[in-house]
């Protein structure tokens, strides 16, 4: 019955702590600290030389790091000895799980053949062959992070149209270079009016001047997109987003959308750049490109490209790529394409992600939704399950998030939370519960999703109690 839904848990608490959410992460903290001494011991010890004591800031996590140890198969072991489901999956990129045998196999000869020879190798070509195939692009180059591969395809949009201002979708991540580090993860306070957003520098050592040449509309809205190119009519070299947003849980297109900005765009001559970093592969062979049927003018690729090495690529239309080929844009690199990135690339295309993988994928992505989906209908909540692919998260709200703003109203309590809980009951994942999704890889089980489960009802009847 309606009446018994429930949006957000009531509990009762202390005046400071009305649903009781807080002493739960205390006390899951408490339990995550005392599980996890050595690493305790290694932060500690890492911060004389490294600066804040872990190797990226996306590490630092509350309560605490985690540090690792090695990974086999679906799971992860941190330096204490804890064995994890790993569904974290290094933010989108291991969707061959640890030590693929075909993906050891082929690094391991190569790298007993060379490493580095800053010319290309044969791999290249097979791969850029095979993406052409898969995403219906036929020109590639190579980098090594998704970083690069949209610094690149910013790049050689201004360079091809003569033009500066980029549009960019409020609330996507598309790397760390200056260009695209607007309007990242925007705080409530700061977005300004829905219809004209704030730029917003998304991290410090931002200049005004870059944030000056980025125009930030909502996802999902292309009467948005027709306004921005509208207003700066001839100034607009192109349209950058994720076709499925995933740097605010999981945020799928409206049925139209994509086709339709990219038919505005064209019709001022700006170009569509599709960053599918998280979602190439790990939401089908293709990614939303091939899904989605719309056909961007480039797309960048990351993350789960190399089965866990790191390597990008960027693909785009004969028009466009041909400005790399005769020189009107140099797109450089010192490891790009290096060998053993291309042949854990040639492993993961054609012998990890094959047909076979992506049907157990499926498979388990919908058991899995299934399990969670029941266990929300009996508590009464009004979250939501959304899942593409192998990518997947719980959204702690009512209504569809259709954009950013509609993110914005999430409780980030909920998500660090069931972080925690997953955690201290086996299940690794990424540390912002409320942004991350998780990731399933070719080499997971039943039993490993459904531990996942397990610990999502141990969650919501804590939540509900």
């Amino acid at each position: 019955m309606a009446s018994s839904v429930k949006e957000s848990p009531l509990t009762g608490g202390d005046c400071d702590d009305p649903d009781g959410i807080d002493a739960r992460i205390a006390e899951q903290e408490q339990i995550f600290l005392r599980r996890q001494p050595r690493s305790t011991e290694l932060i500690a010890v890492a911060g004389e030389h490294l600066a804040g004591g872990a190797t990226s800031n996306w590490q630092i996590a509350e309560p605490q790091a985690v540090w690792m140890s090695h990974g086999s198969g679906s799971k992860v072991y941190d330096v204490d000895g804890n064995e994890y489901v790993d569904m974290h999956g290094g933010y989108g990129a291991s969707i061959a799980g640890h030590a693929h045998p075909a993906i050891v196999a082929a690094v391991s000869d190569q790298v007993r053949r060379g490493t580095h020879f800053a010319q290309p190798t044969e791999d290249a070509i097979w791969i850029a062959g095979e993406l052409a195939r898969r995403f219906d692009l036929p020109l590639w180059r190579f980098a090594n992070s998704g970083t690069e591969a949209t610094m690149d395809a910013v790049h050689l949009a201004r360079a091809l149209t003569g033009r500066d201002l980029i549009i960019k979708v409020e609330g996507c991540y598309h790397g760390h270079h200056d260009s695209v580090q607007v309007s990242v993860l925007p705080e409530a306070d700061e977005v300004g009016p829905r219809d004209s957003p704030t730029s917003v520098p998304g991290n410090s050592g931002i200049p005004s001047a870059i944030r000056d040449l980025v125009v930030v509309v909502p996802f999902n809205d292309p009467g948005a997109v027709a306004r921005a190119l509208a207003r700066h009519r001839g100034r607009i070299a192109a349209m950058i987003l994720e076709p499925v947003m995933m740097n605010a849980g999981i945020i799928p297109p409206d049925d139209g959308y994509l086709v339709t900005i990219r038919d505005l765009l064209h019709a001022e001559d700006a170009f569509l750049i599709y960053d599918e970093v998280k979602t190439g592969f790990t939401t089908g062979p293709g990614g939303i490109t091939a899904r989605s049927g719309v056909v961007p003018d480039m797309v960048c690729l990351a993350k789960a490209l190399g089965g866990g090495i790191a390597v990008a690529a960027i693909g785009g239309t004969r028009d466009v790529m041909s400005a790399i080929g005769d020189g009107r844009y140099e797109q450089v690199g010192t490891f790009n394409g290096n060998p053993l990135a291309m042949a854990a690339t040639r492993a993961t295309l054609s012998e990890v992600l094959t047909a076979d993988s992506y049907a157990h994928l499926a498979e388990l992505s919908s058991r899995l939704r299934d399990s969670l989906n029941a266990v929300i209908a009996e508590h009464g909540f009004q979250w939501r399950v959304v899942t593409e692919g192998a990518k997947g998260c719980v959204t702690f709200r009512k209504d569809p998030v259709r954009e950013f703003r509609d993110f914005l109203e999430i409780d980030a309590r909920l998500g660090h939370l069931h972080w925690l809980m997953q955690h201290n009951g086996g299940v690794f994942l990424p540390p912002w519960g409320k942004v991350e999704q998780w990731l399933l890889s070719v080499q997971h089980s039943r039993d490993d999703v459904d531990r996942f489960a397990a610990n999502f009802a141990r969650f919501a009847a804590a939540v509900s109690s």
